[in-house]
Formats: C-alpha cells, sequence, structure tokens
C-alpha cells in the first residue's frame, strides 16, 4: 500500500486502499457504493471499477480506517474484505467452486415443489424457496431503499412480490433461484478480471536473496541501491542494473520480446524477467511499489477508469434504465386496470415478465468487462493501451505495419542450419555430440538442437555428458566420447583457445518459427 501518483503531494497522510466487494453486481450499484463512502469523515475519493468487484479508496488514514471502510460496506450486505494492492485477495474469494448456501437451499426445495402435481401441497416448498433466496435481494435492497438508489435488487424484490400476490409461488421460487444463480455465474465470470490484475502482479517475487549475506527478505524491505543476487531460472524481483555476472534474460512477460536479452554489468533488468543461465548480482534502482511490473498493473487501473465513449453513454443510460423499467412496468398493470380491460391477471404477469427480462446487468455489464479484459491481455504481452477510448479507435485500423525486430514472432526457435566445417567430423557424429550437450542445457535454443538432431534419426545421449558448463552470454561446453565440444556464439571462440586436436567449435545459426535471423 503506498501513495499514488494522482494523490497530491501535500496530503501525505493520504491512502489508496483497494477493497474486493463481491456484492457489487453491475453499474446499477456503484451510486449505492458512493453514497455509502463518500460522506464519511476522511475520505476522499471513491472509484468502482465493477467487472472485477473492486472498490478503490483514496482516504486519510488518521481519520478512517480500512476496517471502518469495510463495516460501512457490509452494512449493505455487500461482502467487502480488504486488498493489499497487488495482491490476489479477492482472486480466492471470488472462486468460489460452487454457489451459496441461499442459492443451494432455495435450489433443492424448488426441486421438491415440482412433484406439486403428485401432492399438491408441495407447492409450498417453492415460496420457502423464495424465501431462502431471499435475504441477500433485501438487505441490499433496503439499503439502497435507504440511500434514495433504485437498483437491480429492488426490480427483483418488485417481481418476487408480485408473483407471490399472484400465488404463482413457483414463479417467484424461480426469480429469486435464477436471479441469485445469475450472480454467481457474474462472480465466476469476473473472477478472470481479477485473476488477470493478480497474475500481472504476481509475476515479480515476494521474496529476494541479498548478495553479501545470502538473507532472504521481503521485496517490500528491500531499500534503493541493495545488491540482491538472482540465480539461474529465478526470477528477477525488483528493477535494478547489473553489477557482477553475466547472463541471458527473458523479457517476454514484461516486454514480448521472443529472444532471450544478454546481460552484463551496467545492464539493465526488471522485475518480472527471468534469468535463464546465469549467476547475476543487481543493485536495485526502485522500490517495489515502483517496480516496472507495479507501474504496469497502475497503467492498467487507470486505464480502466479512463471510460471510453460507450461506456460513458451505456453508464449514463444505466441512471435511466432501471427506473424506466419500474415505470414501463407499472404501466403495464396499471393501464388495464385503469381501462377495466378483462383477465387482469394475464397484464400483471406481462408486468412482471417485462420487469424480470429487462434486467439492466447485461446490457451496463457487457462493455466494462470486455474493456478491462482486453487491457488485461494487453498488458500481459507488453502492450499499454491508454484507456477505452483507445481501444475503441484500434478497432477501425485496417493495416499495421510493424519494424520487425523479432518481437512480434512466437519465440519457438527451429535450427536454419547445421553443416560441418571441412570434413574432419562426419555430420551426424558432430550433431550427436551437440544434441547430447545440449539436452543437459534449459536454454531455450538447446531443445530446438535435440528435437532437429532426433528429425535427423540421431538420438541424444545426456547421460555420456561429462564436465558440463554454462557460460552466459557465450554457451556452454562438455566432454563426450573423449572430446571437449565448445557450443555457442562467436564469442565462445576466444574462451576456447584449442581450434584443432581434442577440442571441437560450434558456431550456431538459429532461426526463430518466422524465420527471424538470431
Amino acid at each position: 500500500m503506498g501513495d499514488d501518483a494522482a494523490v497530491p503531494a501535500a496530503a501525505a497522510k493520504l491512502e489508496k486502499s483497494y477493497f474486493d466487494v463481491l456484492g457489487i453486481c453491475c453499474p446499477s450499484e456503484v451510486p449505492l457504493v458512493e453514497k455509502l463512502l463518500e460522506p464519511l469523515a476522511g475520505v476522499h475519493k471513491v472509484t468502482v471499477v465493477v467487472p472485477s468487484r473492486t472498490v478503490i479508496v483514496v482516504h486519510d488514514a488518521a481519520a478512517i480506517s480500512q476496517s471502518q471502510i469495510v463495516k460501512a460496506l457490509n452494512q449493505a450486505r455487500l461482502e467487502a474484505s480488504v486488498r493489499a494492492y497487488g495482491g490476489g485477495g479477492g482472486a480466492e474469494k471470488i472462486s468460489n467452486k460452487f454457489p451459496s448456501p441461499y442459492v443451494l437451499v432455495c435450489g433443492a426445495l424448488l426441486v421438491v415443489s415440482l412433484f406439486e402435481h403428485f401432492w399438491p401441497p408441495l407447492k409450498w416448498f417453492a415460496l420457502a424457496g423464495a424465501a431462502a433466496g431471499l435475504p441477500p435481494i433485501v438487505l441490499r435492497s433496503v439499503a439502497a431503499a435507504r440511500r434514495l438508489t433504485l437498483d437491480v435488487n429492488i426490480l427483483m424484490l418488485i417481481a418476487v412480490a408480485g408473483a407471490i400476490a399472484l400465488k404463482d409461488y413457483s414463479e417467484a421460487g424461480f426469480i429469486v433461484f435464477l436471479f441469485t444463480t445469475a450472480e454467481w455465474l457474474e462472480t465466476r465470470a469476473s473472477r478472470k478480471a481479477t485473476a488477470g490484475m493478480s497474475s500481472l502482479m504476481s509475476m515479480a517475487p515476494q521474496n529476494a536473496v541479498l548478495a553479501e549475506t545470502g538473507q532472504v527478505v521481503a521485496t517490500q524491505d528491500v531499500k534503493v541501491n541493495t545488491v540482491i543476487a538472482v540465480k539461474a531460472g529465478e526470477v528477477v524481483p525488483i528493477d535494478g542494473v547489473v553489477v557482477d555476472g553475466r547472463s541471458e534474460v527473458d523479457e517476454s512477460t514484461l516486454t514480448g520480446e521472443s529472444f532471450p536479452v544478454s546481460k552484463q554489468a551496467d545492464s539493465q533488468v526488471w522485475a518480472g524477467t527471468l534469468n535463464i543461465d546465469g549467476y547475476i548480482a543487481v543493485r536495485t534502482t526502485a522500490m517495489a511499489d515502483n517496480s516496472a511490473v507495479a507501474k504496469m498493473a497502475r497503467l492498467v487501473e487507470e486505464a480502466q477508469n479512463s471510460r471510453s465513449n460507450t461506456q460513458r453513454l451505456i453508464d449514463t443510460c444505466a441512471k435511466y434504465y432501471t427506473p424506466a423499467v419500474v415505470l414501463m412496468s407499472g404501466a403495464v398493470a396499471l393501464i388495464p386496470v385503469i381501462v377495466r380491460a378483462h383477465n387482469l391477471k394475464h397484464w400483471f404477469q406481462l408486468a412482471l415478465v417485462l420487469l424480470v427480462s429487462a434486467c439492466p446487468c447485461a446490457l451496463v455489464l457487457s462493455t466494462p468487462v470486455a474493456t478491462f479484459c482486453a487491457l488485461l491481455r494487453a498488458a500481459r504481452t507488453g502492450l499499454l493501451i491508454k484507456g477505452g477510448d483507445v481501444l475503441e479507435s484500434l478497432a477501425s485500423i485496417k493495416v499495421a505495419a510493424f519494424d520487425k525486430t523479432g518481437t512480434i514472432t512466437r519465440g519457438e526457435f527451429s535450427v536454419e542450419e547445421f553443416r560441418t566445417a571441412g570434413e574432419r567430423v562426419p555430420k551426424q557424429k558432430l550433431l550427436y555430440w551437440v544434441s547430447s550437450i545440449e539436452s543437459r542445457s534449459s536454454h531455450p535454443m538447446a531443445s530446438a538442437l535435440v528435437d532437429h538432431a532426433q528429425s535427423n534419426s540421431v538420438e541424444p545421449k545426456s547421460e555420456n555428458v561429462t564436465e558440463f558448463q554454462i557460460y552466459p552470454g557465450e554457451g556452454i561446453y562438455g566432454e563426450i566420447d573423449g572430446k571437449g565440444v565448445y557450443v555457442g556464439n562467436k564469442r565462445i571462440l576466444s574462451r576456447a583457445s584449442c581450434q584443432t586436436g581434442s577440442c571441437t567449435v560450434c558456431h550456431l545459426l538459429f532461426a526463430s518459427s518466422k524465420h527471424d535471423s538470431c
């Protein structure tokens, strides 16, 4: 939890807190959240991100605590909990595999009521089912009504009350069951958005190893200019500059670059990138909360809060849509009464059908969810889009031109050419040596060599390789069949002083799946 750039610097005590609010169903409930929190002393700004069911509050920590904000939200039965910025606090709660007990009891009682044709008293089980599933809807409706807010819960409550008044208990029970089930399914769907943000933040590890002492500490406690150790196969925990060692780093999670990038002294490395094959010592240049990954997550959040024209239009309509639906349903029910039409029960039923079928959730939730998921997907591939307006502009693009640098390929390597220089070593034997040594390596190019050997009827045998060594940024070495074999780029030549006799040097040319030179 830290100060955000949007918070004025003078307000040093202001804190930005994140809350998972599972009770948010659609944008029609945003006014309820705002009316609950904005009047509280110490609350400066309230932002509701509906797709991920997140409420972001900028508040004076001395005047109001996180627990008090949670209490205010839960008074309206919004199922709120605190989430530390970047944590996955809500992801586990949102990913419930089964509906709530209210939904399960309601469904079970409805199933029993379906047999009322065999024994008529069973119809009362439908009424009991409606009563079992109603408490969450009633509590949220009361909270909304007390603040003069008309939301979807009130809409459903009116429909259920009308069905009971018409003594159509099965209809009332199914309205409650379908609505609560739909809420559960929406919660499951919104899990993708929340899990996406959590996975974005979890790209960087939570702990770091101090280079001098080997002590493992939390990344939040690591100060700027601290030297940390990153071994082969580990993820860089904090942004920094390499001060010792050489390695190749996979930056695809952050930049989309498909090829490993060579790192040596004075090279910049970023949190969330993977150190492939060498030890490096990194002097940190930022705090964990200001790493590239954290900034990316904040940009995604800001982009989501920067609504597109379509979102603004839908949000504006949502303010009037629910009251309009209630008025239309009321008109369908009352006009036949005024004109003394026949079969009034039929008109009342039509009014209830209109009330239920015109539920605004799908309309007002679809666009924000699509936008939010698109922004998250783009961020995870290294593409930052500054809001829904820009995303909508991309839809009108007919032709895209790229400066081909290898970053838009899939990064799946294949051997372009494998040949011997001279006749001293047969090609098949050389391929056997190289593929056997490469089978001991975890480098992305190693698997391509192994696959190429197997496609040429050569089976690598890693167990025959001894004295295996990795030279970060250069290549690898191993001994097989009494021969010392170096495999790597041109820099390996200076290390391999022998170019005749018992030492073999293999300089390899690779290509990606899109035939880009490596």
